[in-house]
């Protein structure tokens, strides 16, 4: 079982204030740089969990362990094979936000209430349909640059596990704070 990394998060949370910052969050992975926006107001509580991890530096070195063209990417897995997570769990958050290119939602088993640190980025919208108000959205690309690197890993060659052939991993995650 995973060590909970929940007071750690915590810790790193401790200066967050929706009300006085915009948070950003971007992961430079080895296909190229990722920025996102969170969704606090739609999804207070997975925007915070995901800057927390990030803080903590949780994701650095984290494998997309999942690639699935024309759906999806996951990552979030410390152990890369998309069972893991921190140690805790965090309720569910749906929101009508729709399952778009280039949406972060928040990856769970069949207990709505079971996310962690896994989550996905959607590459189309076609197939990722069936997952509006199932899944917990809480962000997107910030920029036009960051979706064609979420789009690049989207296309790299897997296995029949869907996992990548090559190594797609982040290397390392930063907080970016702006104050309003």
């Amino acid at each position: 079982m995973a060590a909970n990394r929940r007071a750690e998060v915590d810790k790193a949370l401790a200066d967050v204030d929706f009300s006085k910052n915009t948070y950003q969050v971007e992961f430079d992975t080895t296909v190229g740089k990722i920025l996102l926006d969170v969704y606090p107001e739609v999804a207070p509580g997975h925007s915070k969990n995901l800057i927390g991890l990030t803080k903590i530096g949780y994701y650095d070195g984290i494998i997309f362990h999942r690639v699935i063209s024309g759906f999806v990417i996951q990552v979030g897995c410390p152990e890369g094979t998309g069972t893991g997570g921190p140690g805790y769990q965090i309720p569910a958050e749906f929101n009508k936000t729709l399952h778009e290119p280039g949406i972060l939602s928040m990856a769970r088993t069949s207990d709505p209430n079971s996310a962690g640190s896994q989550f996905f980025v959607c590459l189309t919208r076609e197939k990722t349909r069936s997952l509006d108000n199932q899944y917990t959205v809480f962000g997107k690309t910030a920029n036009q640059e960051s979706l064609d690197v979420v789009l690049k890993i989207g296309a790299v060659d897997t296995n029949h596990s869907d996992r990548p052939e090559k190594e797609v991993k982040i290397n390392r995650g930063r907080v970016i704070v702006t104050p309003k």
